[in-house]
């Protein structure tokens, strides 16, 4: 499945198995159960591997492109996970304010969705209080790319590194909810709260 997304331009280059560790490696930051959302699920990376190795987590896979949404349609198909996996066609600025989506996961991850402004701002909102957000990460990126008073702003808590050189992400707890964010569609990375 992950070699198609490649082929249809969906998954970066590089070894599919390199991509499924990555996936992999995020697990570690993540809920043990409850709600997940990938946030701009695109090629299926982390989420379809979440969909295999956590099949306990309800996992909502978030993508505005309409190609990429059937692609992971028919990945979620053939993974015969309909009952526990959505795939849902919006933008992340838009669902955030949806009810039934609005505060209701347990965490969020996200992988190459945007930078770390933007990825915060668009995913505080589909947090519970307590929820973390979980940001694949460069191993050697710069602290100063999750500041705590642009974090603090949006309602997380400071950001934690984690995982290993090939596979670090950064894990942030959402403390409070305010109903300010995400801001309308585009404002989030044309105005993003912070510079990285």
């Amino acid at each position: 499945m992950l070699g198609r997304a490649q082929a249809l331009g969906f998954l970066g280059p590089g070894p599919v198995e390199r991509h499924v560790a990555h996936g992999r490696a995020l697990l570690a930051g993540l809920p043990q159960r409850g709600r997940l959302l990938d946030l701009g699920a695109g090629g299926g990376v982390p989420g379809l591997v979440v969909a295999v190795w956590r099949p306990e987590l309800e996992l909502t896979l978030l993508e505005a492109r309409q190609r990429a949404c059937r692609f992971l349609r028919d990945a979620v198909a053939e993974l015969d996970a309909s009952g526990r996996v959505v795939v849902l066609e919006e933008r992340a600025e838009e669902a955030a304010r949806r009810p039934g989506l609005r505060e209701t996961f347990d965490g969020v991850v996200a992988r190459s969705f945007a930078s770390p402004a933007v990825t915060a701002e668009c995913a505080v909102g589909f947090l519970r209080p307590g929820g973390r957000l979980v940001v694949s990460e460069p191993p050697d990126a710069d602290a100063a790319r999750w500041p705590s008073d642009g974090l603090d702003r949006l309602g997380f808590g400071a950001a934690i590194r984690g995982g290993e050189a090939e596979a670090s992400f950064v894990t942030v707890v959402k403390h409070r909810g305010d109903d300010r964010w995400p801001r309308r569609v585009g404002v989030p990375a044309k105005r993003p709260l912070w510079r990285a």
